[in-house]
């Protein structure tokens, strides 16, 4: 089992990460200008498609609804591979942390992978295939930041844990401020601050989040609207995006999980924070 020692290590190396971002390359800085481009380029029929998927992600973080993962094909899952009986996703909560970093660490390759195929193949048909692209690399995080709740023992449909997803998207695209601003947000989670009020107007953020989140494919995504050598850099556009979310989603969860099994094994460990 955990023991302090192996915890305070791991919340030491979350903390380097943390230091690490602290802004972004100037290729990323580069990527976000010419989006205003894109707009005027895209057909507006593609961009009411676009608006309208929008706002079906949007009420997944309202309600849930048809973007939730199957929890108990997720709890089997883990069950199996980690030969521990565990049966529901709370009970994950209390494996081992070494556990939880093997499991996100399988889950972060495959998905990284499945967003790669994915942005070479939407990037065979330029702009037109780019505008399918972005809401379905969007679908593949929600899914991601979903299935790597449940590793760390955190049920995705529960709002809170919603509203933690938001933060872990916005968090990957942000620039050094922003990313400040949400762990700062995010300790409120840690201290159990966080009111009804609050996470009802974090909510209503969301269609902010997604123009940030799509601001972020920039001029990468820009050289994709060309068709066939769009396979190339759509390729990268999501394995890099994908990574950057998984990660933020995997260091901000395991960040959690750290503070709560500290709190387990000493109760006054909350004042580490």
């Amino acid at each position: 089992m955990d023991n302090r020692e192996q915890l305070l290590d791991h919340l030491e190396k979350i903390g380097d990460w943390e230091k690490d971002q602290t802004g972004l390359w100037f290729w990323e800085k580069l990527g976000r200008l010419p989006f205003k481009l894109i707009d005027k380029l895209t057909p507006a029929f593609i961009q009411e498609k676009i608006a309208l998927l929008v706002t079906e992600v949007g009420n997944y973080i309202q309600t849930g609804g048809q973007y939730l993962v199957n929890e108990k094909a997720m709890v089997d899952k883990i069950a199996m591979a980690t030969g521990r009986p565990v049966e529901t996703v709370l009970e994950i909560g209390e494996i081992p942390l070494d556990d939880m970093i093997s499991l996100s660490e399988s889950l972060q390759n495959s998905r990284v992978k499945l967003a790669t195929m994915q942005g070479a193949s939407t990037g065979v048909g330029g702009i037109f295939t780019l505008a399918i692209d972005i809401p379905l690399i969007l679908g593949m995080a929600l899914k991601t930041l979903q299935e790597i709740a449940i590793i760390h023992g955190y049920e995705p449909n529960n709002k809170q844990e919603r509203i933690f997803i938001i933060k872990c998207l916005q968090f990957a695209s942000a620039d050094v401020v922003g990313k400040e601003a949400i762990l700062k947000e995010l300790s409120t989670i840690h201290e159990n601050k966080q009111t009804e009020k609050n996470m009802i107007s974090q909510l209503q953020g969301w269609q902010e989040v997604f123009f940030t989140y799509r601001d972020n494919f920039g001029m990468k995504k820009l050289f994709q609207m060309i068709p066939i050598a769009g396979i190339l850099f759509g390729a990268y556009a999501n394995k890099s995006m994908m990574t950057d979310i998984a990660e933020a989603g995997i260091m901000l969860y395991r960040k959690r999980r750290i503070y709560e099994k500290l709190t387990v094994l000493d109760p006054h460990e909350n004042e580490l924070k």
